[in-house]
């Protein structure tokens, strides 16, 4: 299995790219306030440096770009060379400001009681803070290494800056859910989350495409030759076997399982075991554990442990349209934030059924289940003012807590608080793709998981 690159791994961002004193000062734009009492708020200061409202209201006026996955493999295989990082640096540079001011704006229109919440109050400081690192640089084009690095050490502070996001807006909505409806939650998080996505994605992107490149590097961390076997272009593995993603998270969940129950179901994979696709490993890891802990305690808890979870993964005949997918809950209309899926009819198409015997999903539950904050844990599972969670019930949520945070620190404190099947679909239609829950009440679960690929590269 080829080697995945150390920026998916955000335990080292910091430590290969860490934010430095810059090494001239940057001329700051027009759009800057010096101090908050210049400006009349309408939801609470920041605490970093402060934007002048009409540079974020010009930048959120400005269309979304609509990604594809061929732009995120557009300037090559690694190495690359300086006028290939150049254009990365600048291509990251064009999409991201715009983003960021999207989800500003749309902190700014949630009800002031809501934002003044101090932990969305801290992630909305968060945008303003990564937004204000970057403006400097909008007024020029990155032509040279030292700005290069200068601009993905940027990139490595904003990856580190978000990387708590989910668990604390979380937090967030559950202490504002009597100041603001469900519905509304869901369709700030549907966009939210998507766009997020999709920011990280960028960002992890170009720090990935410069770890693995050589113009700047005095001892390089892969040789020539090792960059030049591999599957990676940034984060994106071409040559993605869903099989060995799905083997990784069944160890990872059987244990944690096991540690809880005592018992491990048992796993088959079946259909066409050696399919490959164009994907984002971590993405995909995110969502099979998700997936696969939803069977697994299902199987547990209902008896069943020694009928094993099957897996089925079969390649979409090009004939066949998207709409073989069993309908799922349809996605809010107004999320604008996607992956464009690919166009080309020979681009390949994965679909993997996830079968159990957990009983299913009882008729009353199943028009909820990809309603945020939904949960089959008890009110008594609530989380602490870091979000992390606190089992003042049974105590049994530190176990199955560890059991959703195969995605990384934030996803393990999520469990109880129903985040974990919208996410995931959230990640898998970000690409074209979607996932689709049949339920046996009384019997068990088919969940069908739609991936796209990228075609030839």
């Amino acid at each position: 299995m080829a080697r995945r690159p150390l920026a998916l791994q955000s335990q080292f961002i910091r430590a290969l790219c860490p934010l430095k004193q810059r090494s001239r000062p940057l001329t700051l734009p027009s759009g800057y306030v010096a101090s908050p009492a210049n400006y009349v708020w309408s939801h609470p200061p920041s605490t970093t440096i402060d934007i002048a409202h009409d540079t974020v209201a010009n930048l959120a006026a400005k269309p979304l770009h609509l990604l594809t996955l061929s732009d995120l493999v557009r300037h090559g295989r690694p190495p690359l060379t300086k006028e290939a990082l150049f254009s990365s640096a600048n291509f990251t540079l064009s999409l991201l400001p715009i983003r960021l001011a999207h989800r500003i704006q749309a902190f700014r229109n949630l009800p002031f009681i809501v934002v003044s919440n101090p932990h969305i109050t801290r992630i909305y400081n968060n945008y303003l803070h990564s937004l204000s690192t970057l403006l400097p640089y909008q007024e020029r084009q990155i032509t040279t290494l030292e700005d290069e690095i200068q601009f993905t050490e940027v990139m490595a502070d904003l990856v580190q800056t978000h990387s708590n996001t989910i668990p604390i807006l979380a937090r967030g909505f559950l202490e504002c859910r009597k100041y603001i409806s469900p519905a509304d939650v869901t369709r700030f998080l549907d966009e939210h989350l998507r766009a997020r996505i999709g920011t990280r994605l960028i960002a992890e992107q170009h720090i990935a495409l410069h770890l693995s490149s050589q113009p700047h590097n005095v001892t390089p961390t892969y040789s020539s030759q090792s960059q030049n076997n591999s599957s990676y272009i940034g984060v994106i593995d071409t040559s993605l076997r869903p099989a060995e993603i799905i083997r990784n998270c069944e160890s990872f969940v059987s244990e944690i399982c096991e540690l809880k129950y005592g018992v491990r179901p048992t796993l088959v994979i079946n259909g066409q075991p050696d399919t490959t696709l164009a994907h984002v490993p971590t993405h995909l890891e995110y969502i099979l554990t998700e997936l696969l802990k939803n069977a697994f305690r299902a199987t547990v808890e209902t008896g069943h442990e020694r009928e094993p979870v099957e897996i089925t993964i079969a390649v979409s005949p090009d004939s066949l349209p998207d709409s073989t997918l069993p309908a799922s809950s349809p996605t809010p209309a107004s999320t604008t934030d996607f992956i464009s899926p690919p166009t080309d009819p020979a681009v390949p198409g994965v679909t993997i059924r996830i079968r159990d015997r957990g009983g299913g999903v009882s008729p009353e539950n199943l028009p909820n289940i990809w309603s945020y904050s939904f949960t089959t844990f008890g009110d008594e599972d609530v989380l602490d003012a870091a979000g992390n969670a606190i089992a003042t019930g049974n105590g049994n949520n530190d176990a199955l807590n560890t059991i959703s945070g195969a995605g990384g620190g934030e996803a393990s404190s999520l469990a109880g608080l129903g985040y974990g099947l919208p996410l995931g679909r959230a990640y898998a239609e970000y690409f074209g793709g979607g996932i689709a829950v049949q339920s046996l009440w009384g019997w068990g679960t088919d969940v069908y998981l739609r991936l796209r690929g990228l075609g030839k590269i």
